[in-house]
């Protein structure tokens, strides 16, 4: 039994005498001078205590939610929408979640990490206050990237709304609670990631840890790679349909699942397969991929020009000119073994959305918003979007016309553009002298943000910081099947918010993480394996147990 101290009982009787109620939060003013960048001020604009919901070991207690609205300084800037759950039995932390793609929605501040366990609670059922917001607009799902039109909508959605949402959510926790939150963790993937490595970077005491999944930190050379695969895959014939894609998929498999050592439909060793499968030479089933003659003779082969669109998804873009930001280019992506999207149902879709898509790009770019209905790839949605709305301010413009390895008159927009946009400083010593910590996983399936650039950024860390320093706060991992947000392949879950906890809170190391699938092979693991290290078969025992699996090092990288 553990006996109130009477310091102890003075802590708990100032807190509850400084504390406000839930229906007292509604109408609360924060003066700008409260949010360091600048605004016009944030207000509470909704109050309402909700009951505990979920189920376990998902379950959350009661807990208030606050809608907030963070006035622009431009008056023709939309506000910055944000929301945060403040649990009534808080655990004296608190959490950001980050968005994705254009942002434009608040994220489920009630939900999971990006790739969270499904056998653990969710940060509000551990009791955190957690809190997003949708980046300083809300989203057109017709032309999700118009709001670019304005600079301060731009900036925030850069990374600007980060700081001023943590402000303004520190501010209410502290009315809430009486104090401030004693350890603060930020979650992202994909944009969030980039919005993880944003925080990190630029506010390095305002977090003290972070769980960065995919993320796409440097998002113009990443923009200006979509284009380049957009404008490939518009080339006449280039386009492979999904029953294709099924195909390229299943004759990668064949080719490379084994290099592991397992025939488990899990290509681990993803570098081997890069280095090894061509298109042009592989067969199906004995027959071979590529269609007699390179013509496109039907869906159990790829022509000549769909593999030459391939073979550039495959690889990196140069520009001709180094951005502002000083990328140089950015990588190819893990094309050989990635599903791509192919024929299915329920993920499947998600997948498929998130891939190559449905329909060819043109002009006017075929529909590419919300939903599941046929559309143009999302990289090419992408593409178009910031082309149209960030880069000529032409919602007319044909963003096929645009060369995105030689920008021409556009250099400088893009090189304006990087230096918002690109997330990519890689000397994180303030982070790391105030006990920050990084937990960094990526697909190597993902589709849709390379994992050869997280890679990148990784050993950019390394070579900044060295390795020895590296370690001490940052890890980071591939995870082999695992697609962009989404799988059915290998659909990781992953405790990392425990790890990052233990990391933090007690110094204790993460040691031999576990990956989760809960789609192909629901309940089997895999060992979570350092860079460059991937799991290899054992060779005996059951190839669903991460135990049968060792992490082992090729010579060279993915590159």
């Amino acid at each position: 039994m553990l006996l109130a101290t009477p310091a102890l009982l003075a802590l708990v009787i100032a807190e509850s005498s400084l504390a406000a109620g839930c229906n007292e939060l509604l109408g609360t003013r924060i003066a700008a001078d409260a949010i360091a960048l600048p605004t016009s001020g944030a207000s509470v604009t909704s109050a309402t205590l909700l009951p505990g919901g979920g189920t376990a070991p998902q379950a959350y207690g009661a807990y208030c939610e606050l809608n907030v609205e963070i006035a622009p300084v431009d008056p023709s800037a939309p506000t910055i929408k944000m929301r945060i759950a403040l649990p009534e039995q808080w655990n004296g932390k608190a959490m950001m979640f980050g968005g994705g793609g254009y942002n434009g929605t608040v994220p489920n501040v009630a939900g999971n990490v990006p790739a969270g366990p499904l056998d653990q609670p969710t940060p509000l059922g551990r009791g955190y206050a957690v809190f997003a917001s949708d980046s300083g607009h809300v989203a057109n799902p017709v032309n999700p990237g118009d709001f670019a039109w304005n600079e301060e909508a731009l900036a925030n959605y850069a990374h600007d709304a980060l700081k001023k949402t943590r402000d303004t959510a520190v501010h209410l926790i502290q009315l809430r609670y009486g104090r401030e939150p004693v350890r603060s963790y930020f979650a992202g993937g994909s944009t969030g990631g980039r919005e993880a490595l944003a925080v990190v970077q630029q506010w390095p005491r305002d977090f003290q840890g972070a769980i960065v999944l995919y993320p796409a930190y440097n998002a113009a050379a990443l923009d200006l790679q979509f284009g380049r695969i957009t404008r490939a895959l518009a080339a006449p014939g280039a386009f492979p349909s999904l029953e294709k894609r099924s195909v390229l998929l299943e004759a990668a498999m064949q080719a490379c699942d084994g290099l592991d050592g397992a025939l488990d439909r899990v290509i681990s060793n993803q570098a081997g397969c890069n280095a090894s499968f061509d298109p042009a030479k592989a067969k199906l089933n004995g027959r071979p991929l590529r269609c007699r003659s390179g013509a496109d003779t039907g869906d159990d082969c790829l022509s000549d020009a769909q593999i030459n669109a391939l073979r550039v998804f495959n690889t990196p873009i140069r520009f001709s000119q180094t951005l502002a930001s000083g990328e140089r280019g950015y990588p190819g992506f893990n094309t050989w073994g990635t599903d791509l999207g192919r024929p299915g149902t329920g993920l499947q879709l998600v997948v498929n959305r998130l891939g190559l898509n449905t329909l060819q790009p043109d002009n006017p770019m075929p529909v590419h918003g919300t939903g599941f209905a046929d559309g143009a790839p999302y990289h090419s949605g992408f593409w178009d979007e910031w082309v149209r709305y960030f880069v000529t301010r032409n919602p007319s413009f044909n963003s096929l016309t645009l060369d995105p390895a030689n920008l021409g008159p556009w250099q400088a927009r893009v090189d304006s553009l990087s230096l918002r946009q690109d997330v990519n400083q890689t000397d994180l010593t303030a982070f790391a002298a105030n006990g920050g910590k990084i937990l960094m996983a990526h697909g190597t399936s993902d589709q849709l943000v390379s994992t050869r650039a997280t890679a990148d950024y990784y050993r950019r860390v390394q070579q900044d910081m060295g390795m020895g320093r590296t370690r001490h706060f940052m890890r980071y991992y591939e995870i082999p099947g695992y697609a962009h947000a989404a799988s059915t392949v290998f659909n990781a879950a992953w405790d990392s918010l425990t790890a990052l906890e233990n990391w933090v809170e007690s110094d204790v190391a993460p040691r031999r993480q576990v990956v989760t699938d809960t789609v192909a092979v629901p309940g089997r693991t895999r060992p979570l394996c350092e860079y460059p290290a991937w799991p290899k078969y054992k060779g005996r025992g059951d190839v669903n147990d991460a135990s049968r699996f060792v992490c082992v090092r090729s010579r060279g990288h993915h590159n």
